[in-house]
């Protein structure tokens, strides 16, 4: 009740509904007229990117902001890439709340300054080096780490520690997890011999 007050202090928003869980708020965007959808990240029943997540698929056009306490590169990543448009910490004044559901709104993004910091590190730490590629799409091919080390002429050992840091970077547990997720991010093309 506080933010809707808070917001409507503005003329030019207008708080057309709100709910207490992931559930209520799905069953009330299906029957009001949204523009901007604003969610925090944990809430009982779901998580706001889930919510996000069932929105974005009966109203694809829907702009969401995320609004929380929580700023680890987990919670950011997952939040920009379930497509929040704005990542908005509760510790953020009211005009610079406002600020940012009036960019939503104009289809812009807004993340502050040390969270876009944080993304760009991520990125940079997952990004695959043209080696780890390349014995990436080996090992989806299903070829042993000695395999891998004679066809490109280089240690086991130094094949292991590749691989360590690939399903590392992936996100992965294994080197079957790790092709599988490779395939679906494109990162390898199985092909016939």
């Amino acid at each position: 009740m506080g933010l809707k007050t808070m917001l409507e202090s503005d003329p030019n928003i207008v708080v057309v509904g709100m709910a207490a869980s992931g559930q209520e708020a799905l069953d009330k965007v299906s029957s009001i007229s949204i523009d901007v959808l604003l969610t925090d990240l944990r809430m009982g029943d779901m998580s706001g990117e889930e919510l996000i997540l069932h929105l974005r698929k009966t109203k694809p056009d829907l702009r969401c902001a995320v609004l929380t306490n929580y700023h680890s590169d987990e919670d950011v990543f997952s939040a920009v890439k379930v497509g929040a448009r704005a990542y908005i910490l509760k510790s953020a004044t009211l005009e610079q709340v406002v600020d940012a559901i009036r960019t939503v709104h104009a289809g812009e993004r807004v993340i502050p300054p040390h969270i876009a910091h944080q993304l760009a590190q991520r990125l940079a730490r997952n990004e695959l080096s043209t080696r780890e590629l390349e014995i990436l799409q080996l090992v989806a091919r299903g070829l042993k780490n000695r395999e891998i080390a004679e066809k490109l002429f280089i240690s086991e050992f130094t094949v292991r520690n590749h691989v360590i840091n690939l399903l590392e970077k992936l996100g992965t547990r294994d080197r079957t997890e790790a092709t599988a997720v490779a395939i679906k991010r494109g990162l390898v093309r199985i092909e016939d011999d």
